[in-house]
Formats: structure tokens, sequence, C-alpha cells
């Protein structure tokens, strides 16, 4: 049984099965995502003995890139990754995507809390802007309407416009005295 710490030993046969090591079953690439996705870390060893485990990790990629709805990767991404092999800057390239995708990894709580709050009400900011330019509108038409009166006081305190016109009694409307 593997420990914690070790990463998981898969066996890749001839016939191309995956056998896990650890647990003595039969395995997938599927499953071997799903493992990867978990945080965990795994081994891929062919009969020979020779590390595997990039070539494996690559068809994962592959095969989840290839899902319909599941691309991450952008087709000019792609390009412009190809472009780097073979090339000087291979090495520093690789240790770059390796540094950025650790510290996406590492933030990657907080970014989804930020993206949480940001799509949580996606208009919320626009809402609030909306209401505040209303209640500007209300206030200015109130003060240039000739027909305006002071700002009548709610049950709670609150100051509220008031269009110049107040029923005294359902049916019956008043016009108040402009200010002076």
């Amino acid at each position: 049984m593997a420990t914690s710490d070790a990463p998981i030993t898969i066996k890749k046969y001839a016939n191309r099965r995956l056998y896990d090591a650890s647990s003595g079953t039969h395995t997938t690439l599927e499953a071997l995502a799903a493992i990867a996705k978990a945080g965990k870390d795994f081994v891929v060893y062919d009969a020979k003995g020779e590390d595997i485990t990039r070539s494996v990790l690559t068809q994962i990629v592959f095969e989840q890139e290839n899902k319909e709805g599941q691309g991450l990767l952008p087709i000019n991404f792609l390009r412009l990754l190809i472009r780097f092999y073979g090339d000087s800057m291979q090495m520093l390239v690789s240790r770059y995507l390796e540094v950025s995708l650790e510290t996406l990894t590492r933030d990657e709580e907080k970014f989804r809390q930020q993206i949480a709050q940001a799509f949580d009400s996606p208009f919320g900011a626009l809402e609030d802007q909306a209401r505040l330019n209303m209640e500007l509108f209300e206030r200015a038409f109130a003060m240039l309407s000739p027909l305006a009166r002071r700002e009548a006081r709610s049950e709670d305190g609150k100051a509220q416009p008031s269009g110049g016109i107040t029923t005294g009694s359902p049916g019956k409307e008043e016009i108040d005295e402009p200010p002076g």
C-alpha cells in the first residue's frame, strides 16, 4: 500500500492495460485523471521499468482536451507552445509555466472566492449605481419641479422626495404650496 507521501505506482503492460500496484487492480486513464485532479501523485512504468509518466500525463491531457466542452488550452497557446520546442528558451518556458501553475494552484481558493463574489451578483455594482442614480434623479427632479415641496419624513426618519402632489384621502389629491 502506498503511503500518502509516496506517489502511486502504475504499471503499463504491453497490452496497454494499466495496473495500480498499490491497490492491486487494473485502472484507466480516466481514473488516473481523477487521481491527478485530487492532487495525488503517481508514476507510470512500462514493462521494461522505464518511467513513462510524462507520456501518460500527456495522453490524459489530450483526452481531456478532446472531450466536448473540456478544452482548457486555447489553440493560440498550443501554437505558441509548439514554437518553443527545440528552442533555447524551452527550459525557461517549461519552468515559467510550472511556476505559474504552482502559483495559481496555491492561490486557487482566493481566486475562486473573488470570482464567486464577482459573479455571485454580476450586476450588483451596476444595480447599486442605478439605484443611486435614480435617487439623485428623483431629488433633482423634486428640486426643479415648480410643484415641489420640502422632503417629507417617513416613519423611519429617512428623507423622501415628494413630487409635489399629496393625497389627503382616497381619491382626493391636493397640491402643496411651493416653497417660499
